[in-house]
Parts: structure tokens; C-alpha cells; sequence
């Protein structure tokens, strides 16, 4: 199984190059049609040659493993027959150096809240479980070599 994403990037108009003074603001087009706004983090490149209110690599890359890991997690309350009314993470990730002195995304903190409804609420145990085996079965912590840490937070 293969994915693909477009990325589309123009210089524009009388915009400079060269000098490393060009937009790098750029589309993401999924394949399903959505287009997000793409553009360099401003920690990284100043404004205005980045863009704050555009998707950088270093947020989709957070929000990529925040998103896998929550859809395995709901795939198995629901398999464990859990009602989750509401799932909430508030994500963030760390870029540092490696020890050979690569700039990297050397953590990412998920810090999920949870809210169950009906007769089968688990535990503190149950859902750190659940955790734990929905980190297991990523895909997205499973491809990278950044340390994934799970902080609950108490439920909703």
C-alpha cells in the first residue's frame, strides 16, 4: 500500500532566490482532495519568508503521530467494548540534536484525555493499558526513531 501527498511550491513574481530571501509558504494536496497550507516553521525561518498560520513539517510530524495513536486507541476501546464519548490530545514535540549533532525531533509528548460514557468505565489501569497497546501498534511510532512518551491526562 502506497500514500502520496502533492506539494506545491511557486517562487512567485520579482520574489529573490537566490539570497535565500524567497516565500516558503507551499500547498500539501492529500489525496482525497483536502489542501493544507504548507510552509516552514518561523523557528526555523524568519518571518515573512514562513508563515505561521500554514502547517510546518515539524507540527504535521507531531500531529501525525498524535492522529495514529489516537485512532488505534479507539479501535480498541471499541474493540473491548468501551464507549469513548471524547478524545482530546494536546501534543508536543522537541527538536534537538542528536549526538552525532543532527537537528532531529528528538521527543514527542502525547498527552491524551479521554471521556468514557455507559456501564463499562475502565480504570487508570485499563486506559494506560489501552494506551500502551494502541502505542504498540502504530505505525507512525513504529517507522521513527524519536522517543514517543504517553502522558495520560486524568479523564474527562
Amino acid at each position: 500500500m502506497a500514500y502520496s501527498v502533492k506539494v506545491k511550491w511557486n517562487k512567485g513574481e520579482g520574489d529573490a532566490f537566490v539570497d535565500n530571501k524567497y516565500s516558503r509558504r507551499h500547498k500539501l494536496i492529500f489525496d482525497g482532495g483536502i489542501e493544507v497550507a504548507g510552509s516552514s516553521s518561523p523557528h526555523v525561518v524568519p518571518l515573512p519568508y514562513s508563515s505561521e498560520a500554514a502547517v510546518d513539517p515539524e507540527e504535521a510530524f507531531v500531529a501525525s503521530l498524535s492522529s495514529c495513536h489516537m485512532l488505534w486507541f479507539l479501535s480498541i476501546a471499541a474493540e473491548k467494548n468501551l464507549v469513548v464519548e471524547s478524545y482530546e490530545d494536546v501534543a508536543v514535540g522537541v527538536l534537538g540534536k542528536e549526538t552525532d549533532g543532527k537537528l532531529a525531533m528528538t521527543k514527542v509528548t502525547l498527552r491524551p484525555q479521554v471521556k468514557f460514557s455507559g456501564d463499562n468505565v475502565p480504570s487508570v489501569t485499563e486506559i494506560n493499558e489501552l494506551h500502551e497497546a494502541a502505542h504498540e501498534k502504530c505505525f507512525i511510532a513504529n517507522s521513527v526513531k524519536t522517543s514517543v512518551i504517553i502522558e495520560a491526562r486524568e479523564n474527562i
